[in-house]
C-alpha cells in the first residue's frame, strides 16, 4: 500500500501490460476486472465472496447511489466502503450513462443535464461539478469525469458535439476534483466510432495530466471490430505511464483482445447478469443451464475449478433450479461467472509475467471453441 496513487508497469509482452495501481487502500493488480457494484452490492454475491475470488477492486455508480440511498446520506454513514463493509479500493463512475440511458426526462446543456429519476419522477441536476462532489461524498478511490455518452450509430457532427462537450466537462471535473492525496480522476475518451475524434479526445485529455484515462463510448452495441479499431486508434495517444480503463466490457473474449490492445482494466455486468439468467461462463466456454440436455447431466461446469460453485454442484442441478427460477441458482452461476473473470484475469497476468500471453489467448480461445463436450 502506498499514501499516494500510483501506477507501476511491471511488465510487457507486446502491447499487453502487466502492472499495479497502488493507492491507501490497497493495490490494484493490472489487467483487472472490476465486478459492478452497481447500487452497492454485486448483485446475488457477498462481497466478502468477491474479495476471496481475486477482486482488488469493485465498481459503485454514481447514478444509483445518488438517488438511493443518497449520496450526503452515505457520507452521514462513514463513507460507501464502511457502508458496505468493502475496505478495499472502489471506482465510481459519473452517473453520465445512466443519466442519458434511463432518465425519463433529460436537458442536457454546457452547464449539465437535467433530469427525471427512474426512481420516482423527481427532477435532478447532474453538472461536472457536482459529479464530482458526489463522488467525494461516496468517498471513492477512483472518479470519472462526467462525460456525454452518445449512442451509436450517430452523425459524425453529433459525436463530435459530446466529444467537444465531454472534453470541457473534464477541465471542469479536474478543476472540482482538486488535489486529493491517494486518490485520482479519470478522464473519458469519447469519439464514438470517428477515428480523428477519439485521436483529438485522448490528446486533450492527455494533456490535462491526469492520474488515469478511460476509454468510453464503446460495447454500447457497435461490432467488435469496431470496438477493437478504435482501442487500437486510441491507446497510442494516451500516456503509457498511467492505467487505461475499457468502461462497459465486456465478454472474455473482448478481454483478451483489448488486453493484446493495451488496456489495464475492464468493468462489465455481463458476469453477474447472465448468471441471474441462466447463462455461466467457464474454461469450455458458454453453457446455457436452461437448456434440456443439462437435465440428467451429473458433470459440475468445471472439476478443477476451485470454486465451490462450479466444482461441486452438478448441471443437472443448476437446471434444475433455473428452470425453476429459485434465487440459488442465480447466486451459484453468478459466483461462478465471477470466478472464472477472475481466474481469467490471473491466467492473462501471469502469462503477460512469462512473456506468452498470445499463446496463452490461443490457447484459451482454442478451449472456448472446443465447448463443454469436449474432454479437457
Amino acid at each position: 500500500m502506498t499514501e499516494t496513487f500510483q501506477f507501476k508497469l511491471l511488465a510487457t509482452d507486446g502491447a499487453a501490460r502487466r502492472g499495479e495501481v497502488s493507492m491507501p487502500r490497497g493495490t490494484v493488480r493490472t489487467p483487472a476486472f472490476m465486478p459492478v457494484g452497481t447500487v452497492g452490492t454485486v448483485k446475488a454475491m457477498y462481497l466478502d465472496q468477491v474479495r476471496d475470488l481475486g477482486a482488488d477492486i469493485i465498481l459503485g455508480n454514481t447514478y444509483h447511489l445518488m438517488l438511493r440511498p443518497g449520496a450526503e446520506r452515505v457520507a452521514r454513514l462513514g463513507g460507501l466502503h464502511e457502508l458496505i463493509r468493502w475496505p478495499w479500493p472502489i471506482l465510481t463512475d459519473s452517473g453520465g450513462f445512466q443519466v442519458m440511458s434511463l432518465s425519463g426526462l433529460r436537458k442536457l446543456d454546457e452547464k449539465g443535464v437535467t433530469f427525471k429519476s427512474h426512481v420516482d419522477g423527481a427532477l435532478h441536476h447532474m453538472s461536472p461539478e457536482r459529479s464530482i462532489e458526489i463522488q467525494g461524498l461516496l468517498d471513492s478511490d477512483i472518479q470519472m469525469q462526467l462525460d456525454e455518452c452518445v449512442a451509436l450509430p450517430a452523425s459524425p457532427d453529433e459525436i463530435e458535439r459530446a466529444m467537444e462537450l465531454s472534453l470541457r466537462w473534464a477541465e471542469r471535473c479536474k478543476t472540482a476534483f482538486g488535489d486529493q492525496p491517494g486518490k485520482a480522476m479519470f478522464g473519458i475518451v469519447q469519439g464514438g466510432d470517428v477515428a480523428r475524434l477519439r485521436e483529438r479526445s485522448a490528446q486533450a485529455l492527455a494533456g490535462l495530466d491526469l492520474k488515469g484515462y478511460a476509454i468510453g463510448g464503446l460495447a454500447v452495441g457497435e461490432p467488435q471490430a469496431v470496438m477493437l479499431d478504435m482501442i487500437a486508434t486510441t491507446v497510442p495517444h494516451l500516456p503509457a505511464d498511467r492505467p487505461r480503463y475499457l468502461m462497459g466490457v465486456g465478454t472474455p473474449d473482448d478481454i483478451l483482445k483489448s488486453v493484446a490492445r493495451g488496456i489495464d482494466m475492464f468493468d462489465c455486468v455481463m458476469p453477474t447478469r447472465s448468471g441471474r439468467h441462466g447463462l455461466a461462463f467457464t474454461r469450455r466456454g458458454r453453457i446455457n443451464l436452461r437448456n434440456a440436455r443439462h437435465a440428467e447431466d451429473m458433470r459440475p461446469l468445471d472439476e478443477e475449478s476451485s470454486c465451490p460453485a462450479a466444482r461441486d454442484y452438478s448441471r443437472a442441478y443448476l437446471h434444475h433450479l433455473v428452470r425453476a427460477n429459485e434465487s440459488l441458482g442465480g447466486m451459484l452461476l453468478t459466483w461462478n461467472n465471477l470466478s472464472y473473470y477472475q481466474d481469467l484475469m490471473a491466467g492473462i497476468r501471469k502469462a503477460i509475467e512469462e512473456g506468452r500471453f498470445a499463446d496463452f489467448a490461443a490457447e484459451t480461445q482454442e478451449t472456448w471453441a472446443r465447448g463443454d463436450l469436449a474432454p479437457l
